[in-house]
């Protein structure tokens, strides 16, 4: 049996909300809506992965999703011109990733990283 993907589900009273967030924000794209369900996703090729950890590194509390991105710099621009509140970093962690924490529209903690 091989795994072909998983996918974190996130309470949300509107999915709708999600668009600014993970749409236009993080830039996944929408290929399923049906109102009540909404489903992002990248155009890359992923690899399934699921982590377990008793805090988040660094003494920071856990995200509940950790999205990896091609240009960091630019990612701290949107969510700076966006108002959204970063609650760890940007900083450069010593097992050599470059990260941020900031919540998304329905209170998920999020790290948003990048690897060197």
């Amino acid at each position: 049996m091989a795994v072909l993907r998983i996918v974190p589900n996130i309470l949300a009273d509107d999915p709708a909300e999600a668009q600014r967030f993970y749409g236009d924000l993080i830039g996944l794209e929408l290929p399923f809506d049906m109102g009540w369900i909404r489903t992002y996703q990248s155009g890359q090729r992923s690899h399934p992965q699921v982590t377990f950890a008793t805090e988040g590194g660094s003494g920071t509390p856990l995200p509940a999703i950790s999205i990896e991105v091609d240009d960091f710099d630019e990612a701290v621009r949107r969510f700076e011109a966006a108002n959204i509140a970063l609650e760890y970093g940007p900083v450069d962690e010593p097992w050599g990733v470059r990260r941020f924490f900031a919540r998304d529209p329905f209170g998920t903690l999020i790290n948003i990283v990048t690897h060197d």
